[in-house]
């Protein structure tokens, strides 16, 4: 009985130590932080607000030179009740189209991040995960998202995975 137990001991260790899985992480902050295309990405995105934003303000001086206009004729006694309602109804929604503009502004910038970053994104999931295949891990972690609580830095990653993108 004692032999029977030490043999299904024994078979039990190997079959745990056959089935060893092996963990890593990376920083994936770091990596996209030091990445050159993501470098790249961001100017191309920060020219595509800069646009939007200048064309944002052409529609801001535009609303400003007709408020101004406005107000001028309101106080000089020149527009009827009718015609100064009509323009403050025509102002305020030319406001709200300002408003609406900076919203979708807003929109555009972060469709174009989602755009620029989904190739690079892509192509660091792909490396990621041929690297996992080919040295056998069954898990790697992402640091940055503040999940691990502890790591061993053997089982760090990132340079690695760098050293693949050619970063």
């Amino acid at each position: 009985m004692k032999s029977v137990f030490t043999i299904l001991l024994f078979c039990f260790t190997l079959l745990q130590v056959g089935t060893a899985q092996k963990f890593g992480y990376v920083n994936s902050t770091q990596i996209l932080a030091e990445h050159p295309d993501i470098k790249n990405a961001d100017q191309q995105i920060l020219s595509y607000q800069n646009d939007l934003i200048a064309q944002g303000q052409q529609k801001v001086d535009a609303f400003e030179a007709k408020y101004t206009a406005y107000v001028t004729e309101a106080n000089g006694g020149t527009l009827s009740q009718i015609q100064m309602q009509e323009r403050e109804t025509a102002l305020a929604k030319e406001q709200q189209e300002i408003q609406q503009f900076e919203l979708e502004v807003q929109q555009k910038i972060g469709l174009k991040r989602e755009e620029l970053y989904a190739p690079i994104l892509d192509k660091v999931r792909v490396e990621l995960e041929n690297m996992g295949k080919e040295q056998g891990y069954t898990f790697i972690f992402d640091s940055s998202a503040g999940v691990l609580l502890h790591a061993d830095t053997s089982e760090d990653l990132t340079a690695a995975l760098k050293s693949r993108l050619g970063i």
